[in-house]
């Protein structure tokens, strides 16, 4: 099932550009007529320039040192350094680079004319969030010293001056940052517990969205995972019940667009006139029939937290072997959209026989900071104790076969499926993993410079909590693990390194514990191309059904 998203319109509102992957990985069309205008192996981003060029956003093998072009003609390359989060407006183009040193992030203003650039040195991990409609403001978000906290800065692109916004003590988000006109606003926690829009406050996360002439504000929030859109108090249509995400609006206001998706629908774009309220189906797959509709629970952990966990099953009474996806992140959530990675193999897999569960266990995002914090650092091990009340609650209901249980995650979804087989290895049947961590310590070692801090700053210090990272790994306790493990990697990834996966396959093999590894060349943390998507989850599902049946 193909999956496409709304990048920018053109400065007319004339043209939407949209990425979708229907050629195989994420590339270009401009739509009216779907022009195809980018032909590359690797998946691309972009956005329409002020001028009408077409930005591209390009990295090499999943490496994520993203380079600038403008349409085939290099803007911004140097393949030694990220060039990343690129906004345009006026004659500007603001983008974050690490070419400073290699580790900080600095924002950059180019002249879109001469090509002369002013660099604002933030330093830390910095990325632009937003761009004022003449370009000569630009909003720089960077990361924190703690989870869940970030700062907002202002450059000023004529006298150079940097202003810091967003002041504040403990840790507080700050998101979606946007210009209406020349009003500056943004969402925000700051004292409370969830993400608000001004005085528009919800129980959910808030986030915000806009034009450039600040004629419409779009608020989205986020409830127990299902997106709500309204624009000035009025609810705004949706094609039904799901996730919308990537909302960008025409220049003067008049039109939305979006992407929407749900656990039965492929993530599609949309096209909404705010005028005559009429919504139109711009591209997206029709979904076979059968797909199944997961339901919301919550279940106890250990210490009588509340977790929310989604179920798909089959049809019949059971009792069916069961597959826990867990999440990356950890600050993420699952929520109910067609995402490539977890959507579709349940789907395949609950047509087989399978029930899945996809819980959000502790220091997920969308239900407040002090839930988004249970988890961080020496609080590491409570998350994976949530995986073990969650087998106890599948385990209770007469529709699963809990005997038959196998974990799946990437990222830190495969450090999950790590960790629930070496800390609770009588409860797993197997394990299906990508690019997990198996030591923190070598992975905070290993992983991009740049990276390192944002990193340790959720998982712990090298330097202060070196003891609890040894013990929290699930390489330190590799001979407790005895379940069959699939493990898939890509040789670029920066962020997770590939030896991370390596060495615990490496360990298992000669114990004789069952464990395959399979390592794509061409890709990154993530796996772009589609003949390597279906070699993939078709490998992990004969896989899963040798091992559990």
């Amino acid at each position: 099932m193909r999956q496409a998203r709304p990048l920018s319109f053109s400065p007319d509102g004339s043209q939407l550009l949209i990425a979708s992957n229907e050629p195989g990985s994420d590339q270009l069309f401009v739509w009216p007529g779907m022009r195809r205008v980018t032909f590359d192996e690797e998946k691309v981003g972009g956005q329409f320039l002020p001028d009408g060029r077409i930005l591209v956003e390009r990295d090499a093998g999943g490496n994520e040192r993203t380079q600038l072009y403008a349409g085939d003609e290099p803007l911004v390359v140097d393949e030694r350094y990220k060039h990343d989060t690129p906004h345009s407006a006026g004659r500007t183009l603001a983008y974050a680079t690490n070419r400073r040193n290699g580790v900080d992030f600095d924002v950059v203003a180019r002249d879109l004319a001469s090509g002369e650039e002013r660099v604002f040195a933030i330093g830390g991990y910095v990325g632009v969030a937003a761009i004022s409609p003449d370009g000569r403001r630009i909003v720089a978000e960077r990361m924190g010293e703690r989870s869940g906290d970030n700062d907002l800065f202002l450059c000023d692109v004529d006298t150079g001056e940097v202003t810091h916004l967003t002041p504040h003590e403990g840790a507080v988000e700050h998101a979606t940052p946007l210009f209406r006109g020349n009003e500056l606003m943004w969402a925000t926690n700051e004292g409370r517990d969830t993400l608000a829009v001004g005085a528009v406050e919800s129980q959910w996360d808030l986030t915000c969205y806009g034009d450039p002439a600040g004629r419409a504000l779009l608020i989205v929030e986020n409830a127990d995972g299902y997106s709500r859109l309204t624009i000035a108090g009025e609810e705004v249509q949706l094609p039904g019940r799901g996730v919308v995400e990537s909302p960008v609006f025409s220049a003067d206001g008049s039109r939305l667009a979006y992407a929407f998706s749900s656990p039965t629908q492929p993530k599609g774009v949309w096209l909404y006139d705010l005028r005559s309220g009429r919504l139109e189906k711009v591209t997206g797959d029709e979904a076979p029939a059968g797909l199944v509709e997961p339901e919301l629970h919550r279940f106890a952990s250990f210490d009588g937290e509340s977790i929310p966990v989604f179920t798909f099953t089959p049809e019949g009474a059971g009792p069916f072997p069961v597959v826990v996806m867990v999440h990356g992140g950890p600050e993420a959530q699952w929520v109910p959209e067609w995402h490539v990675n977890y959507v579709p193999l349940a789907q395949y897999l609950v047509s087989r026989g399978y029930a899945v569960a996809v819980p959000n266990v502790r220091g997920s995002t969308g239900y407040g900071k002090r839930y988004e914090h249970l988890d961080d650092v020496r609080l590491r091990l409570d998350s994976v104790e949530d995986l073990r009340a969650l087998h106890g609650w599948l385990a209770a209901r007469s529709e699963i076969d809990a005997s038959r249980a196998v974990v799946y995650g990437r990222s830190y979804g495969g450090y999950m499926v790590l960790a629930a087989l070496a800390f609770q290895p009588d409860l797993w049947a197997a394990g299906i993993e990508s690019v997990g961590i198996s030591s923190f310590v070598t992975f905070l070692e290993n992983t991009s410079p740049y990276r390192r801090a944002v990193r340790e700053r959720e998982y712990g210090s090298l330097e202060r909590d070196r003891d609890f990272l040894v013990e929290a790994s699930p390489i330190t306790h590799v001979d407790r693990m005895r379940a069959p493990l699939f493990i898939q990697h890509g040789a670029n990834d920066p962020r997770v390194p590939l030896s991370e996966s390596e060495e615990i396959a490496r360990v298992l093999r000669e114990k004789g514990v069952r464990c395959e590894l399979v390592v794509y060349p061409d890709e990154g943390h993530s796996i772009a191309k589609l003949p390597n998507r279906i070699d993939a989850f078709a490998r992990a599902a004969a896989f899963l059904e040798e091992v559990v049946g």
